[in-house]
Formats: C-alpha cells, structure tokens, sequence
C-alpha cells in the first residue's frame, strides 16, 4: 500500500513528507519501556518521560530511531522527513542523536541518488539547527519559523495572549521578512528572558513560513482556522504574505478555499483515567490565553465530525472558489517572476510605517523588478502608498472583484514620479512589476517615507 501511494504521489508531482515523531511516544499502547531503556527520567517532556538519548544504553535506542527513519526513506520511498519538537529533544553527547539523523538522510540521497530532505520543527530560534556540519550544527535542510507566523497572525486578529505577547507591531513582521527570526537575542516578554540568535545571514530556503499550520490551529481551544477569525480580505492578504515571501510556503489543509471547520484537539483512548487526564490537561493548557468557556471534548466523536473538511465548498461561487483561485494565481506569480522564484533576500528591501500600517516588499533579480505593497489596517488610505519612481504594470490586487473583492480604482499601469501616493483600500495587497535597471542591493528594515 505505502509502495502505490508513492508511485501514484510522485506521478502527479507530487512528494511525499512523513512527519515522523522521534521526541515522544504516545501514553496509550506505549510499550516500548518493556524491552528496554527506551525512556529516561532525567529529562521530562510536555508529554511524558524523554526518549533517552544519551543515558546509559542509548547507543541501541539511537539505532532503533535511526533505522525506522532509514526504515521511511529506502522501504517506503519517502521525500522528506519532517522530524516534530526537535526542543524536546534532550541530548547532550559529543555526536547528538539528530546529527546522527540528517547525516543518515544525506547518505541515504546519495545512496538512492535522488533528493531527499530533513526539516525540523523548532521553537528555539537557534540556527544552530539548520547550521552545516562544518559550522557546528546539526545540518537540518530547513525549519518551520514559528515567528514569520506569529508576526502575522497578531497582525490579522489582534490577539496578544500567551506567546502572541511577543508580537504586534508591523515591525515585527518586517523584520520576520528580511532577517528570518523576530527574536534574535533580544528580549521575550512571554519568555521572560532574551531569547533566539541572528539568522540573517542564513539563507531564505532554509525556514517554512505559514499563516496556518495543524499546530497553531489545533492548539487553539476551539480549533479555530484563521479563516474564522478574520474577513477574506484578511485571508488574502495573509496568502499573498507567504506564497510571495522569499522563504519555502506552507499551506494547511483547506486553508486554499477557507474551509470552516475547526481543526479541534480530539482522541479515540480506552483508558477512562487517561480519558480524564487529557480533558483536565487541555483546560489548564489555555491558563495563559484569555479564551472563555470550555474547549471541546477532546474523546467526543461529535469533536472529530466537526473537524472533517467540506471540500465541495471550494467548487461553490463566491466567497470559497474565489479565494482558491487566488491561491492559485499567486502561486503562478511566484513561480512565474524571476524576482518572486528565488530563495534568496539579495535585491530584496523591505520598508514598514507602523502609522500608516504599510509594509513595502522591493524585490529584484536580474532584469526582473517587483514591488509588493501589504495594508493591515481596517482604515482606507488616500494617499498613502508611494512607490520606488518609475513605471509599474499592476500583476495582482486583491481588492479586484474577480477575487470576491470591493472592487479597486487602481490603474493597471502607475507613472508616478512625483512621489504623490496612491489610494489604498483596507487590508488590500497589490503587486507591482517593472524592468529593472537598478543594481540589486539588500537593506535592513526601515521605516517607509
């Protein structure tokens, strides 16, 4: 079965990532802890006892982790391994175990000769994770960037709760765009202590933004989307922040045409005390968060239905079908303009007005030239927007009606030197594009005219 369902994937085009969870194992049907040290008390996880890594007898226990990941690359022809909470991964001998991991991953591409990758989940904000061998890391392709994330859902919804705390300011997301990390050494209010370290000079393929991920959405008390907690203008704009960024998109299920269902927590447990335990976890959980009322009962079969998509919506006129076709036109413009496809922050300057809540994106690669202006505010702007002098044939608008839009009086070709500004519609995001003529150069993050 797993053997068909690679060869009918790859078919399409398409490969295949196993998210594989090496830092811990369920508490129901856990049996691992009979045969052998497969769990240490020295260290403790969120979910338990740590796997042990690096206590007595841990050289087998690697090795059982090592050959099923081998186990997912050769048998069953995986592409990727997207490997969970690395952070709660405790090792501290000389050759840790997820070096071990992503060296296994380069010599079994080598050996099957085709590309396979190792992608990490963290919150640690260390780039050591992504780090080459040489440079003392742990070698990882790329990692999930939490902050990218962060940055812009605070910005959509306004929520400021627990680890949102962090976040807010159009800044912040300027500076998630040009330099990967929001926290790079600097102070954590939720952390309450300086955290992360400067990943500016990694390059941009190395992280994986998204404004949705099963994570941030399952883990939310009600499992909302964050297609029910803002307007499609909203939505749009969120899309057009990550497919157009110069880091690796991702996009969670039915995110593509805003399916509204929940992505709800639930379990299917025999265990009554465990039962209890996890309904008694998940509501101290949300201690942190301002939420009210009650979170859904996580062993309910009703929990489990809610959650399913409804993937006829995206077939539906209006709201649905309209945002899918953007998802896909912004894909095309990212593959198809050379200053949009590259991984790569040479030529890129990104600007921000906190006042006027603009953030300016100028991308350029070779002769091609784009300029990507974002608007988070619920206000309309007469004239607010100015962009870099010359000549500029509009590429995409999310106010167009053809995307379920108010409808936008922007022309479809901009001459402005004389630097007057152009009108901006609430939550509106637009793409600009020119030849350029200007030699590439990258700037910090600053404050738009």
């Amino acid at each position: 079965m797993q053997r068909r369902r690679r060869v009918a994937s790859h078919g399409t085009g398409l490969a295949v990532i196993m998210d594989v969870v090496y830092n811990h194992l369920g508490p129901e049907g856990n049996y691992l802890g009979d045969f052998g040290p497969y769990f240490t008390n020295v260290y403790k996880t969120p979910w338990g006892s740590a796997v042990n890594f690096d206590g007595p007898y841990s050289d087998h226990v690697r090795r059982y982790f090592l050959e099923n990941a081998r186990y997912w690359l050769s048998d069953c022809h995986m592409d990727a391994l997207r490997v969970d909470a690395v952070h709660g991964i405790f090792d501290f001998s000389a050759r840790p175990f997820l070096a071990e991991l992503t060296q296994l991953v380069r010599d079994e591409a080598r050996r099957q000769q085709r590309p396979l990758y190792c992608i990490a989940e963290s919150d640690l904000n260390d780039t050591k994770v992504i780090r080459s061998p040489e440079a003392d890391g742990l070698a990882f392709d790329a990692q999930w960037n939490d902050d990218f994330h962060h940055a812009l859902h605070a910005l959509l919804t306004g929520e400021r709760d627990g680890y949102y705390a962090d976040y807010g300011s159009l800044e912040d997301l300027a500076k998630s765009w040009q330099c990967g990390y929001v926290y790079d050494g600097c102070y954590s209010a939720a952390r309450k202590r300086r955290h992360g370290s400067d990943a500016s000079h990694m390059p941009p393929g190395r992280f994986v933004v998204f404004s949705q991920n099963h994570d941030q959405v399952g883990n939310r008390m009600r499992g909302e989307r964050l297609g029910s907690l803002v307007s499609l203008e909203q939505a749009k704009l969120a899309a057009a922040c990550v497919l157009l960024s110069p880091y690796i998109p991702l996009l969670f299920m039915g995110e593509e045409y805003g399916d509204p269902a929940p992505f709800a927590y639930f379990i299917s447990h025999t265990d009554t005390d465990l039962v209890e335990a996890v309904r008694k976890g998940r509501r101290e959980e949300f201690n942190a968060f301002r939420w009210k009322g009650e979170p859904p009962d996580p062993q309910s079969p009703e929990t489990f239905r809610q959650s399913k998509l409804s993937q006829g919506l995206r077939k539906q006129p209006g709201r649905h079908a309209a945002l899918q076709s953007c998802y896909r036109e912004l894909i095309a413009l990212r593959k198809g303009l050379p200053a949009l496809a590259r991984l790569h922050r040479h030529g890129m300057t990104v600007t921000a007005n906190g006042e006027t809540r603009l953030l300016g994106v100028h991308r350029r690669h070779d002769d091609s030239e784009a300029y990507l202006l974002f608007h988070f505010s619920p206000e309309p702007l007469e004239r607010g927007a100015v962009l870099p002098p010359g000549q500029w044939c509009k590429r995409f608008d999310s106010a167009e009606k053809c995307w379920d839009g108010p409808g936008s009086s922007l022309p479809q070709v901009l001459h402005d030197e004389t630097g007057a500004g152009i009108p901006v519609l609430p939550w509106q995001m637009t793409l600009w594009e020119r030849t350029c003529t200007i030699a590439p150069q990258t700037e910090s993050p600053r404050k738009m005219p």
